[in-house]
């Protein structure tokens, strides 16, 4: 079996895989986004009518907007079109980083070509030609469409408590703890201290307490406190900007 998995190492030490979406999912995945933009089109135009001309000519800019602007959206805020998150799909940078506007902005506006000369053929054609699936869009905007692992059970974060990092973190910085924590279940202990005195600049300790700050970060970053509530997102969510407390005990 051809094994199209992209395997990628952060500056932390931390490895992980992604495996690309095959133009099934993907063609599933956009059929429901073009529903779902036309039933809103058509919802609006039907409100609009009462205005004759005008309306109509108010309808055409909706529809402009959610045929270009309506990935870009979800994307960048979402990671996904809902079409994508029912298809358990995720847009990311090559090396795994949360894509950005002007990289998601690029892969949609370039779908202009990807449909050309009809039904995506030219689009469909790219994708078949090389092993990560990309469309034109893709290949110019260094972006991927992979599959989103959902955690079944985060249990590398059973350790009590939340830490807040001592320094600001890059997005992909973020992401690397999260990614750490979520594989240290099944890393040996040795493995798990080797990866975590890596960042000792970061959390200042040693082995087995370096995991467990690690650990706490990582459910910092989550905008979680501890609980048995799994984790579904796979990408280094973006950092709460506060702490939820415990309520306080009534008297």
């Amino acid at each position: 079996m051809l094994d199209t998995s992209i395997a990628i190492e952060t500056p932390e030490g931390v490895d992980f895989d992604l495996t690309p979406a095959g133009p099934l999912s993907r063609a599933l995945a956009y059929m429901a986004d073009f529903f779902i933009r036309l039933g809103v089109v058509l919802a609006c135009m039907i409100v609009l009518s009462i205005l004759g001309e005008a309306g109509y000519g108010i309808g055409l800019i909706i529809y402009f907007v959610l045929e270009w602007f309506y990935p870009v959206l979800f994307e960048v805020y979402r990671g996904a079109t809902p079409g994508k998150k029912w298809m358990n799909l995720i847009v990311v940078h090559d090396d795994g980083a949360p894509i950005t506007f002007s990289s998601s902005l690029l892969r949609n506006l370039l779908r202009a070509a990807d449909i050309l000369p009809v039904f995506y053929a030219l689009g469909l054609v790219s994708m078949m030609c090389n092993k990560q699936f990309k469309r034109l869009g893709d290949i110019a905007a260094g972006t991927v469409v992979v599959r989103a692992r959902r955690a079944e059970a985060l249990t590398a974060l059973a350790e009590p408590g939340v830490r807040a990092p001592s320094v600001p973190l890059k997005p992909e910085e973020q992401k690397a703890i999260v990614q750490f924590a979520q594989r240290a279940g099944v890393l040996s202990q040795a493995r798990r201290q080797e990866l975590a005195n890596i960042l000792e600049p970061l959390h200042h300790e040693k082995d087995e307490a370096a995991v467990v700050n690690l650990n706490q970060m990582a459910n910092y970053l989550l905008g979680k406190t501890p609980g048995p509530e799994p984790v579904q997102e796979p990408f280094a969510p973006e950092p709460s900007s506060s702490i939820a407390q415990p309520p306080e005990e009534r008297q």
